[in-house]
């Protein structure tokens, strides 16, 4: 039996729609069964139907998609001292970070609402076994990472994780099998990602099926609105964290807490800052930093023309170099500000012509052959132009960037694990240890080091010279913190 207040609700909202000439999402309402009409009123309560007509009319007309490339330059960024950067300088941004650290004033956000779908793997993408050994899954790969900086900086780092509404379940699910692999269950927090309506090119929403809107997540940048509104940046205050370590679910290199790179962000009083790595070649599928005016820009590479992606300086050197690997920090103030538009301070949608399923005007589901709808999503870095002082630092790509996308070639689980024995072996030689590797730096024999054990060449270094005896690496191993 539905309540007064839920009837009035349904009208209201169903109206609403109408309205907004949206009719079509309720076409079939009256054939719902009463859980499946919730579920549909649910679904359309999260739909801004203002923000639908404005990027109606702003992306789907015929200069929506346009990119502005005038007065570009590539961006100028701190290089590491081995690539001419200042010695002093990146110490000095060690210690500003190591302090930051101790004085709790940084947490780890993943993004996290992928599936494992391109390859091949039924699940959430955070779920996904990497390692080559063990075959840890990236979930346990940074949340041992954390571990390990919250006992080296005596402060346990709190954990954000932005799932969608596909794999939250699953997410929590797993962390709690796995008894958060380690972690104080306090220290971890899931939210759910903001989802936009699919529309056709008329600016139509469509409908997945007659009980549901075809909705979709709404892009990374959609992470920093989820922050706000899942109250994630009230507990940050709260804690006293105003530093947050942004990273996707699928690279497992990544340095989840780097304190030269935080202590470049404080020292620099950067709202939100960068790595970038250097391009391994002119047409590598990333972004690229550069200067706009005076801001700080990422241009993706679909939308950098090839000619300027091949431009050299006089010294042959590729111009746009950096290449943006989506590891950044942002201030816990910046992010509000960004999230609720203040200042006119707004992350802007993008269009993705897209196949989307959906069904006729009978209610009859249709599989598209060719692009027949619009998703609309958001790109975290689009926050770069209205940060206060940003930074791109340099980062090595063997210690940061490794990640999983897809199923074989470029970017898969082989090339991933074999980047990962290529940082063991770096670190077991720098710590004494035979270790033959072919010319690519791939050691001979399988083994894994736990970030527990250690996590950079330092640690991992530090760690082998507590052995009562360091075991010959000769067959497939393991070192964890109970080595």
């Amino acid at each position: 039996m539905i309540g007064g207040r839920v009837l009035i609700f349904m009208h209201a909202l169903i109206q609403k729609f109408h309205q907004a000439g949206q009719g079509q999402v309720f076409a079939f309402f009256d054939q719902l069964d009463e859980t499946a009409r919730a579920q549909l009123l649910a679904e359309a309560a999260e739909i801004d139907l203002a923000e639908v007509r404005r990027l109606t009319e702003t992306l789907l007309g015929t200069h929506g998609a346009s990119v502005d490339l005038t007065d570009l330059q590539p961006a100028d960024y701190e290089r590491l001292p081995e690539h001419g950067g200042e010695t002093l300088a990146w110490a000095q941004a060690q210690a500003a970070g190591e302090a930051a650290l101790r004085a709790g004033r940084v947490a780890a956000f993943t993004v996290a609402g992928g599936q494992g779908t391109r390859l091949g793997y039924d699940g959430p993408k955070g779920t996904f076994p990497v390692t080559p050994v063990k075959l840890k899954p990236l979930f346990q790969v940074f949340a041992e990472k954390l571990i390990a900086a919250g006992r080296r900086y005596g402060r346990p780092l709190h954990w954000f994780i932005m799932t969608s509404h596909q794999n939250h379940a699953a997410t929590e699910a797993f962390f709690a099998e796995h008894g958060f692999f380690g972690m104080d269950p306090a220290q971890a927090h899931f939210f759910r990602q903001g989802r936009m309506p699919a529309v056709d090119f008329t600016g139509k929403i469509l409908m997945e099926s007659p009980g549901h809107i075809a909705m979709s997540p709404d892009g990374h940048g959609g992470s920093l609105r989820a922050l706000d509104r899942s109250g994630a940046l009230d507990l940050m205050a709260q804690e006293g964290i105003d530093i947050l370590s942004y990273f996707q679910v699928d690279n497992p290199l990544v340095r989840c807490i780097d304190p030269a790179f935080i202590g470049w962000h404080v020292l620099r009083g950067s709202e939100m800052s960068s790595k970038m790595v250097p391009k391994s070649h002119a047409g590598e599928k990333v972004g690229h930093f550069c200067e706009q005016r005076g801001k700080l820009v990422v241009v993706e590479y679909s939308d950098l023309p090839k000619v300027m992606q091949e431009e050299a300086d006089e010294a042959g050197h590729l111009r746009y170099l950096a290449g943006s690997i989506a590891i950044h920090l942002l201030d816990r103030d910046f992010i509000r500000r960004m999230a609720r538009g203040a200042d006119g301070a707004a992350l802007g949608f993008h269009r993705a012509d897209k196949k989307i399923p959906t069904i006729d005007a009978s209610g009859a589901p249709v599989k598209p052959e060719k692009a027949n709808g619009v998703k609309f999503e958001m790109f975290v870095f689009d926050a770069l132009p209205f940060a206060k002082n940003p930074v791109v630092i340099e980062t090595a790509r063997c210690d940061d960037f490794s990640p999983v996308k897809n199923a074989e070639g470029s970017d898969s689980p082989q090339t991933c694990r074999e980047d990962q024995l290529r940082q063991f072996a770096r670190w077991a030689r720098a710590a004494g240890a035979v270790m033959p590797t072919d010319s690519t730096g791939l050691p001979a024999v399988s083994f894994e080091v736990s970030p527990l054990f250690g996590d950079d060449t330092t640690s991992f270094v530090a760690s082998w010279k507590m052995l009562s005896s360091p075991p010959v690496i000769s067959e497939e191993l393991y070192l964890s913190d109970r080595t």
